[in-house]
């Protein structure tokens, strides 16, 4: 752990954005667990260090989603949209991320 808190300045590139989506909502709901966009080269202990750090709160776990872009139409053209890694972060008992208040 002591590796990673010693880049502060990759942690904050590491997430790239929350995910507010009909199933990110659910899962917040359900399994107590913050979904987030994360860099591609990002690994558990930096998403874990990344939202500890950012949102003062206490991590128990991260799971790590890799998904493949889909392959979709542009006109005439055959094209890709773009993969992206998200990461599914449980917190512990009694800790919560407000997105809303964090945004003021």
């Amino acid at each position: 752990m002591s590796d990673v808190r010693k880049n502060d300045h990759r942690l904050y590139k590491v997430l790239l954005a929350p995910v507010i989506s009909e199933k990110a909502t659910l899962v917040a709901d359900k399994n107590e667990q913050v979904v987030f966009q994360v860099a591609r080269d990002a690994n558990k202990q930096e998403v874990k260090a990344a939202v500890e750090l950012l949102f003062k709160v206490e991590v128990e776990s991260v799971q790590i989603l890799n998904r493949k872009g889909k392959q979709k139409r542009f006109g005439r053209f055959m094209g890709r949209r773009d993969h992206e890694k998200k990461a599914y972060v449980s917190l512990k008992p009694g800790q919560e991320i407000n997105f809303e208040a964090e945004a003021k």
